[in-house]
């Protein structure tokens, strides 16, 4: 999100600034008012409203415009903008064509005939349709790769196409999948042990049970220059929990500044009912601030308290309906229901229409059984523009709310 949209939101409880934010109740009330919303759906993939790039909006704002049955051809006319407008339209058109748009479909396809950022959409198109969709523009990507600057760097779909693209000089590392905790946490401990094999190795441990060897260990797996842990030292940590609080709390005086943060956290997320009031008042702090990024940690270490941290609950609430950060808002949502779940039955079934993928997870799992949550739910499992996960977790919900095989 630019500095020229950060304070130009539209009311929270608008269909426009509900629509801007993402927000499910947003879609809902645009079905109610096709015609009155038509130019905030369209909008919203002219100005890109995410607050950063982990927010999704590309399947909702696909969604609205084939549920009101809203043209595409404003769309297809965003591909002629620069690079970003245009690959912000190409995400919105791909899944338009999966849900049967022939004009989403052929739009595309003319813009790689003609198009002046033709590449990135037709990688764009072979990852996200089937082969046969595409395969038959290879004699068009021959005769225009010509008048590049520079090889494409993916090999899809070029070498399909008999076409040569840019190769990085790589030494193929062998996996460490295979080593025992201890063999990882032995290369982890050698001074002699290369950075990225120390990655490498990090990787591999955090999908494992917590390591107790690891602790003594993470004070040395920062970065050559002493700034920053190593990539996925954060989450290993993460998943020892309490195993990491005594030592947190030396790391925390440490004179490195990764290294004290990383301790600092680990206390934070660990802390004790002394803790409380200030985890209170700093999300009140955040909220008095307008400080869309960071919240969510605050509200995830106040749902270890449960009932006792009422006092976050009004602000717990500002923050899901006021936040524009759509990627943040689960985390208000399942601190709520935490500490406070009176009433979230309603906002439950509101997620089944959101944006994040995520928030429509937690819908689709906590959304009350009534008629209208499973036609929902069943929507979601049949939609072919719906990620895998959601239509997974939707056919298992109506299958556990039926008894009866999904089809």
């Amino acid at each position: 999100m630019s500095d020229e949209y950060a304070t130009s939101y539209a009311l929270p409880d608008s269909v426009e600034g509900l629509l801007q934010r993402g927000r499910g109740l947003g879609a809902a009330r645009a079905l109610q008012d096709p015609r009155g919303s038509a130019a905030f759906v369209y909008d919203g993939i002219r100005r890109d409203w995410r607050w950063d790039q982990t927010d999704e909006r590309s399947l909702y704002l696909a969604r609205l415009l084939h549920d009101l049955d809203l043209s595409p051809t404003p769309v297809v006319d965003r591909l002629a903008g620069d690079e970003e407008a245009c690959l912000r339209a190409c995400e919105v058109l791909e899944l338009l064509a999966l849900a049967g748009s022939d004009e989403a479909r052929e739009g595309l396809r003319a813009y790689v005939r003609e198009g002046e950022h033709w590449g990135r959409v037709l990688e764009s198109m072979s990852i996200g349709w089937p082969a046969d969709w595409w395969e038959d523009l290879g004699d068009v990507a021959r005769a225009r790769i010509g008048a590049e600057a520079e090889l494409p760097w993916l090999s899809e779909p070029w070498t399909r196409f008999g076409m040569e693209v840019q190769s990085r000089p790589s030494v193929p590392r062998p996996s460490l999948a295979g080593l025992s905790t201890a063999e990882l946490l032995a290369l982890l401990a050698d001074t002699g042990t290369g950075t990225v094999t120390k990655v490498d190795a990090l990787c591999a441990l955090k999908g494992r049970e917590p390591a107790e060897g690891l602790i003594p260990l993470i004070p040395s797996l920062g970065t050559s220059d002493g700034r920053r842990p190593l990539p996925m030292l954060t989450p290993v940590v993460e998943r020892l929990g309490v195993l990491a609080v005594p030592a947190a709390r030396s790391w925390a005086q440490d004179a490195r500044a990764w290294l004290a943060q990383l301790g600092a956290d680990v206390l934070a997320d660990h802390a004790g009912p002394e803790a409380l009031p200030g985890l209170v008042n700093e999300l009140a702090e955040q909220w008095t601030a307008r400080a869309w990024c960071g919240p969510d940690r605050t509200a995830r270490r106040l749902a270890r308290f449960g009932p006792d941290a009422a006092g976050a609950v009004p602000y717990l609430r500002r923050f899901w309906l006021h936040t524009p950060h759509s990627y943040e808002r689960t985390a208000y949502l399942e601190a709520l229901a935490t500490i406070d779940p009176d009433g979230l039955e309603f906002v439950y079934a509101e997620c089944l229409w959101d944006c994040e993928e995520k928030t429509r997870l937690l819908g689709i799992t906590s959304a009350p059984r009534s008629p209208e949550t499973l036609q929902r739910i069943a929507v979601l499992r049949d939609d072919p523009m719906e990620t895998t996960e959601v239509r997974a977790a939707a056919r298992a919900r109506l299958v556990a709310s039926t008894g009866r095989h999904q089809s």
